[in-house]
Order: C-alpha cells, then sequence, then structure tokens
C-alpha cells in the first residue's frame, strides 16, 4: 500500500447491536462524501459482517475477537499493532467505553475522534461533549463525528441502505422451504434488549391471522432466542391457517435473514436490529414502540408507521416494565396496526 492510499485510510470502531450498525451506516456515508478517496474498515464483532458487507460504503471488516465487556489489554494490544501496518490516519470510536478506545491508540492512529463517554481522555485525542438536546437521535450523534466539533448537521442525513442479493432467492427459498406464490407479511416479534420492548404473542397472532386471511402468508425473523415466541404466535393463530405460517427464528443466519426479509411486501416489528434492517431494505414498516422511544431510534426511512402509546410512564427504557403492567405493550390493540398496515399496502391488508 502506498502512503498516499494509506493516508486516506479510516478506521471504525463499530457498534455491538445490529440497530445501532445499521444506523452507522449515515457516518460511513457522510465519511465517503467528504472524503471520496478514502476506505472505510470497520472494526466490529464478527456477528455483524453480514451487515457491514451489505454497505458499499466500507472496504474491510475486521472481526472483533473479544467479547463484549472483555478487557484482555494484551489481545487488544497485539490486535491493534496488526492493524498498524494498515496506516490508518485517523479512527473513529463509536461505543462509548473506555476499552473500545484502545485498539486505535495501540494501532498508532493519529487522529481519534470520539464522544468523551467513559474516562477516555487522552485515548481519544478529538474528544466530543453530548450535547442531547442538540443531537436527540442516536444517528446524530453517529453523523456528527463527521464534521467538525460544533459544525451543523445537513438537514437530511444520508439513510442507511443495505445492498441485497436476490439472486440468492430462489436457492434460498429452497433451503428454506417458501415459495412468493403469496405476498409475505414480515413478523420479527423478539428484541434482544428485553420483554418491554416486545408486543404480546396474541397481538401478533391476530395480525398474522388478519394476513393470512387476505391472502398472505406471513414469515416469522428472529435469533435462538425468539423461536418460543414465533412458535407462540402460530399456535394462536386459527388451525386452518397455520399452514401459511413460517417460523425462521434461530433458522437463518443474519445474511440469508437479510435476503429473506427483502421479499417481503410488508414487515411489523418491535423496536430491534430486525426493525432497522427492514428500514434500511425500504420495507414497508409498522414499528411497535413500547419501553423505547421513536424519539431517540426511529426507523430511518419514508415507508414506516410508527405505533405506540401515550402513558404517563413511557418511555421508561427499561428491559421489563418497573410497574409489571406492561401497559404500553398490552394495551396497544392489534387494530391500530392493522390500520397502519393498511396505510402502507393500499388496503391490501386492514382492520
Amino acid at each position: 500500500m502506498s502512503n498516499s492510499s494509506s493516508a486516506r485510510r479510516t478506521l471504525i470502531v463499530g457498534p455491538s447491536w445490529v440497530g445501532d450498525m445499521v444506523m452507522a451506516q449515515s457516518l460511513f456515508k457522510l465519511l465517503r462524501q467528504a472524503h471520496p478517496g478514502s476506505e472505510i474498515d470497520v472494526l466490529a464483532p464478527a456477528w455483524s459482517r453480514p451487515l457491514t458487507e451489505r454497505m458499499p460504503e466500507v472496504a474491510a471488516s475486521i472481526d472483533m475477537p473479544l467479547g463484549h465487556g472483555q478487557l484482555l489489554l494484551g489481545e487488544r494490544y497485539r490486535l491493534g499493532r496488526a492493524l498498524a501496518k494498515r496506516g490508518y490516519s485517523r479512527a473513529y470510536i463509536l461505543p462509548n467505553s473506555l476499552k473500545s478506545a484502545l485498539i486505535p491508540v495501540f494501532a498508532g492512529i493519529e487522529t481519534r475522534i470520539g464522544w468523551r463517554g467513559e474516562m477516555r481522555f487522552g485515548l481519544i485525542n478529538d474528544i466530543r461533549k453530548l450535547d442531547p438536546k442538540r443531537y436527540p437521535l442516536m444517528v446524530e450523534r453517529f453523523a456528527a463525528l463527521a464534521f467538525a466539533p460544533g459544525a451543523p448537521l445537513p438537514k437530511a442525513l444520508p439513510r442507511p441502505e443495505l445492498h441485497v442479493e436476490p439472486e440468492a432467492l430462489p436457492a434460498l427459498g429452497e433451503q428454506y422451504q417458501l415459495t412468493l406464490e403469496r405476498p409475505v407479511l414480515a413478523l420479527c416479534p423478539g428484541a434482544e434488549f428485553g420483554p418491554a420492548k416486545q408486543w404480546p404473542a396474541e397481538h401478533y397472532a391476530t395480525v398474522a391471522a388478519r394476513a393470512i386471511d387476505a391472502g398472505w402468508q406471513v414469515w416469522l425473523f428472529g435469533s435462538e432466542k425468539d423461536r418460543a415466541v414465533a412458535e407462540a404466535i402460530i399456535a394462536e393463530v386459527p388451525e386452518r391457517d397455520r399452514k401459511a405460517c413460517y417460523s425462521l427464528a434461530g433458522r437463518t443466519s443474519l445474511a440469508d435473514a437479510i435476503d429473506l426479509m427483502a421479499a417481503a411486501a410488508a414487515v411489523v416489528s418491535n423496536d430491534s436490529g430486525l426493525m432497522h434492517i427492514a428500514a434500511a431494505l425500504g420495507r414497508p414498516l409498522v414499528a411497535v414502540y413500547g419501553s423505547t422511544s421513536a424519539d431517540f431510534t426511529p426507523p430511518l426511512s419514508d415507508r414506516v408507521a410508527v405505533v405506540s402509546q401515550s402513558l404517563e410512564c413511557q418511555p421508561c427504557f427499561k428491559r421489563e416494565c418497573p410497574l409489571e403492567h406492561l401497559r404500553c405493550l398490552r394495551e396497544l390493540e392489534p387494530a391500530r396496526v392493522l390500520t397502519a398496515l393498511a396505510g402502507l399496502t393500499d388496503g391490501a391488508i386492514g382492520p
């Protein structure tokens, strides 16, 4: 690698959550706009590679071999020294932890940019103090790092857009025994954060049954942890309709889930990583919010309807309901989600 190309190489220390990684693509786009000749590498947990590989702005995905919460100073030092050979001129550290700032220091990267976070003075030498009122959205907090401190953000930030591989769909259909003979409603009933973000299974089942009555099929997406809730939803659907419900929870890789979700005609999701993926795929999306708020992490797309309650206790940002009633989700009736779906599907599915 020549010295001139080395000077244009950028390292991003990426976030540890699916939704955050999707939103970080807005920063990657801004950096490419500001530095057209720059190459952007993303250092992040291995699970995120299927996401970063779908982002044209990312030149290389580098697996972070260390688990979340592990310091392992020696391992970080060795990784940093290995990355030093790539000759990065600057690094953007998106997590707020102290340990996330260590590898760019060990890599000898001259300019290291990030929010103050934990005690990181010296580790980050372009350190920013966050004003939450100025940057209320997570995506704005990422995007602001692309500009000089205090500089105004563009009126419209570039939105995440994941590249898909439609040519992979026939093989995936065969692998998972799926067809596109009926339009697909994708349901994403899980939430890694906790139960205070999960709309009840019986409500999802009502929406699923209505979609099937309208001639659609239902694909349920999620991780291994979401198998039980997906099965509970299918069990709540009238028996005659269950053959049109397919649980993919815990069965697909993240890469396969992205390509399969791209085939959906509409999506209903909790506030989760899959919600942000659906938005970045441009899918018509109904986003259900409970303990969290679209005023902080909204799905970044025009084809979105956000549905939530307006209780005094919202948003609490807790993993479990501190009042033990979960009214924000239990009292959010399926009819509201179906009405939102009707608006996004020209009435193909409705209450």
